[in-house]
């Protein structure tokens, strides 16, 4: 039973890094990068699509983003999807190609980028401790249930308090990183 309680924490405490990871993706730093545009939708055909099923996706240069729909049509609809996204973004269209320039981040923006970074990481700390409550309560109607002895339920608790430390101290990394990576001009 504890076995498989770890378990099931180790996955959901992954999956909450995953998040994190994702998240911190579309925080944009200096340099150009694809992933900046994956949370933008084009219609298509009346349907609401990803952005990287219409076009391709590439970084012209450190300040660049290129974007070539598949299809003469949709020009118009990806440029317009990229200027009202939440990114700031003023696409240029030059035949079937549309050129995607990155504004150089002010000092104070990249601050404020910092602030986001560490709220998103302490969101994710509090997403770890609060699975860590949740299988400790497990533990805790286990032992009550008398289905675990207390000698088992002290093992599974440290085993859980183990595996929160390094997810808490991977996400100080990412979010270390990140934060780093906004600071490099």
């Amino acid at each position: 039973m504890i076995e498989a309680i770890k378990k099931d924490c180790d996955v959901r405490m992954h999956k909450s890094i995953d998040a994190l990871k994702s998240e911190l993706t579309k925080i944009r730093t200096g340099r150009a990068h694809v992933s900046i545009l994956d949370h933008v939708t084009v219609d298509y055909f009346g349907s609401m699509v990803p952005l990287s099923q219409v076009a391709k996706l590439s970084a012209e240069d450190a300040r660049t983003l290129t974007v070539a729909p598949w299809e003469k049509d949709m020009v118009g609809k990806i440029e317009k999807a990229i200027m009202t996204s939440d990114l700031g973004l003023n696409p240029s269209t030059s035949g079937m190609v549309i050129r995607v320039p990155m504004p150089a981040l002010t000092e104070e923006r990249r601050r404020d980028f910092g602030k986001i970074v560490r709220t998103e990481g302490e969101n994710a700390k509090v997403a770890v401790r609060n699975i860590r409550r949740d299988a400790n309560t497990v533990l805790k109607n286990g032992l009550k249930d008398k289905t675990i002895s207390e000698d088992e339920e002290r093992k599974g608790q440290e085993l859980i308090q183990k595996l929160t430390d390094a997810c808490v101290l991977e996400i100080d990394k990412i979010v270390a990183e990140k934060e780093k990576e906004l600071l490099d001009v």
